[in-house]
């Protein structure tokens, strides 16, 4: 049980943390395009992959339509304004929202809002827990995923979850999420891990553990396979 002093610190690592997004959110605003892309490059087939998902998969009005979102630990804000920069927004592949997200406005982006789960939605604080990176993540992927179902019609049913991602926190937040305690019932939950990144498909593969069908469905890719192959979709 939690002392009143512990409450009372809580509370005010929560608003300083949010502060601290608003500041961190406030110095993005004012860079550039080319400012805020620094260092950051899409992968090869990247843009005409998702070009591709976008045509064949999002904002079809048909009965398997495929809503497409980010999770990530960026305060939301800033994320917006990295996917505007990087031309990832202008594939069209991240579904819109007509509404804030968790009721917070970001000035001079609320023109490119998308669905997604971010940093600014949840944040644990708990630097210590290495843990958290992950769960963290989890909790983040199960915001977006009610957000999903919030937007939705009443006569859609979402069926499966589908995490991307290059990192063995990508894994296991995936994994998380598969054991949540407020995944509907019935959603299966799969991760697509590409070893793209710093980590090999051995790493992560050890990872995802047993698939159990229609509850956990892992998969990861060779190294580079599938970004820019249409035939994978």
């Amino acid at each position: 049980m939690l002392q009143d002093n512990d409450i009372t610190n809580i509370d005010e690592s929560s608003l300083n943390v949010n502060e601290m997004m608003d500041t961190m959110y406030n110095f993005v605003s004012n860079c550039n395009n080319e400012e805020v892309s620094t260092g950051i490059v899409p992968l090869p087939g990247v843009l005409d992959t998702l070009h591709t998902l976008a045509s064949r998969y999002t904002n079809t009005n048909d009965e398997n339509e495929v809503a497409c979102g980010l999770v990530t630990g960026n305060v939301e804000g800033i994320a917006r304004r990295k996917m505007s920069a990087l031309d990832i927004h202008a594939t069209n592949v991240f579904t819109p929202l007509s509404k804030p997200q968790g009721g917070r406005i970001w000035d001079g982006v609320e023109d490119i809002r998308f669905l997604g789960g971010f940093g600014s939605d949840y944040c644990s604080g708990d630097v210590d827990n290495l843990d958290r990176n992950y769960l963290d993540r989890g909790e983040q992927i199960a915001i977006c995923v009610d957000r999903c179902i919030d937007m939705s019609s009443k006569d859609s049913t979402l069926d499966k979850v589908i995490h991307i991602g290059d990192a063995p926190a990508d894994i296991l937040a995936a994994k998380s999420y598969a054991n949540h305690p407020n995944k509907p019932s019935g959603l299966c939950v799969s991760v697509v891990g590409v070893a793209t990144g710093s980590y090999n498909v051995d790493e992560l593969n050890q990872l995802c553990g047993e698939t159990i069908p229609g509850t956990w469905e892992p998969i990861i890719l060779k190294q580079g396979q599938g970004v820019g192959d249409e035939n994978v979709f």
